[in-house]
């Protein structure tokens, strides 16, 4: 039973993965999908960080007393991640808003057909 309690966080890593990975691909909508996105995103967040925990250890601040330290690589990539992830949802966003004023409409199955070309019945090219 312990080793299952030690395993919580990679579990909760499989989870949010899955989770957002099915939202990306299940859903229609642009928005949802970049909900989706975001989800999958805190999954790796969560992954780095508890790879990056060591029983016993102290943030990594010299002080008397302490033999072992924590890696601060993990936490200082996650930071970056986390600035990358929300430039990324905020470009992804601003695209949806003018995809939305654009066609009138977020829903991939209606943008499809606005957006692809469509081929002549005897599916040769048009001259």
């Amino acid at each position: 039973m312990s080793d299952l309690v030690g395993l919580f966080p990679y579990w909760a890593v499989i989870v949010l993965m899955m989770t957002g990975l099915y939202i990306v691909i299940a859903q229609g909508n642009l928005v949802k999908k970049l909900i989706g996105l975001g989800i999958f995103q805190v999954s790796v967040f969560v992954l780095y960080i508890a790879i990056g925990v060591v029983d016993g250890a102290t943030p990594p601040i010299l002080s008397p007393g302490f033999n072992s330290y924590s890696n601060p690589l993990p936490s200082v990539l996650i930071l970056t991640a986390i600035v990358v992830g929300v430039a990324t949802l905020a470009v992804g966003l601003a695209l949806a808003v003018r995809i939305r004023e654009s066609f009138g409409t977020i829903e991939e199955e209606d943008l499809l057909p606005l957006t692809m070309p469509e081929l002549p019945p005897d599916g040769e090219a048009r001259s």
